[in-house]
Formats: C-alpha cells, structure tokens, sequence
C-alpha cells in the first residue's frame, strides 16, 4: 500500500468515528437534550427514557468519539457537548429535514392529530415578547430555563402549568416554546391552556436554533 493510499485510508477512518457514533437514534436523542445543557446520566436516562445502563452506553461511545465531555463532581458525571458539536447536530438535523421527505411526513401527521400545526417565527416571538404584546412561556424544566431562555419568558414548566394558570394574564395571547421543533412539551402546554380558554400558539424553535441565529439569550433565574 502507498504512503498516500494509507493516509486517506486513516483519514477517512477517523471521519468514519463520528458517523459511527450518530448512527442511532438515541445517541442523537441524547446530543439533542445536551444542546440543552449539561446534564447527569441519571437525566438523561430519565429524559431520553433509558436504563441507566443503556444511557451509559451510549455516552461512552459519544464521548469516545469525543462529541461530549464529562465532568465528575462527588457522586456524580455531568455531561456536555464538546465545542462545535451543537452546530454539527443543527447541521444534520437540517440535512435530513432538507433531504428526507419522511421527516416532514412524520412530524405533520403527529401534530396535525394534536390540532398543533399553527407555529410562530422565532424572530417575530422575540419582537412581540420585548414589546410586553405576548405571553411568552418557556416549559421546559427549570435547570434548562435557566442556562437560556427568550429575554422576558416565563419559566413554567408543563408538569406545573395547570397549577400556575392563574398567573397567566388572560387578555394576551400565549406562546409556549420548549427545545425545538422535535420537542412534544410545548404541544401539550398549547393543548392545555386552549383547553382553559386561553389564545395559544407554540414557537417550534428552540434555544439552540437561536444561539445559531445569534440571538441573544438570557440565563439564571
């Protein structure tokens, strides 16, 4: 074999490191919530509903691949994207909605069964959310409200909602958002507060698709 021919075969081969590593769905389930932020196995099993096991499984291939790092605080792991992964992943999820025509299929017939097919631009949320127009919820769990969120959102997060509906203003339509457009938590928040009489709409992207964007996020409580 040549010194060329050898080199593109190692090349190549580290290339095929991260294609490896994708190549299932529940490892880019998991890449998905870390573009939340940071997370323990225990979550992410719990999130991406796996044993523990599994999850661990999963993200010691990823993190072999060297597409998340972790940091070990007492008992416990923490898991992270490494840098540039979240753009990779925005960079494939975008590729197969562009290409795979099975994707927009799924996606319409799970919402179109909810009544869940209005969506609102992110850009024009924003807008309306800085100028005191709309209601802007953000029901995802606490911890991934508070490393970003649209600037004036409200943390409720859905297992909450019905609870906290009387701090909602009734005279202003609602917008719900959760992690992107992948995400059923802000379908079911729309489901519930239309059931309670209030104008609801959900923004079908996510914090990541706004860091993409360079919008500005806010963080902490």
């Amino acid at each position: 074999m040549s010194p060329s021919r050898r080199f593109k075969d190692e090349v190549f081969e580290q290339f095929a490191r991260i294609g490896k590593a994708v190549a299932s769905p529940k490892r880019l389930e998991l890449l998905d919530i870390l573009c939340q932020g940071p997370r323990t196995v225990e979550v992410l099993a719990d999130q991406a509903c796996l044993s523990l096991a599994n999850a661990s499984q999963h993200l010691q291939v990823l993190r072999a691949s060297r597409l998340i790092e972790a940091e070990k605080g007492g008992l416990y792991v923490t898991y992270r994207l490494a840098p540039g992964v979240e753009g990779f992943y925005l960079g494939l999820r975008g590729l197969a909605e562009s290409r795979l025509a099975e994707v927009e299929a799924t996606t319409r017939a799970f919402l179109a069964a909810r009544g869940a097919l209005e969506a609102v631009d992110a850009a024009e949320v924003l807008r309306r959310a800085l100028s005191g127009a709309v209601t802007v919820l953000d029901v995802r769990p606490v911890e991934e409200f508070q490393a970003g969120h649209l600037p004036n959102a409200r943390s409720v997060p859905l297992a909450e909602l019905r609870a906290r509906l009387t701090e909602l203003p009734r005279d202003r339509e609602v917008v719900a958002y959760c992690r992107g457009p992948y995400c059923v938590l802000a379908i079911e928040a729309v489901r519930v507060l239309r059931e309670e009489g209030f104008t609801a709409l959900r923004l079908d992207t996510g914090p990541p698709d706004w860091r993409a964007a360079g919008v500005a996020l806010a963080a902490g409580p």
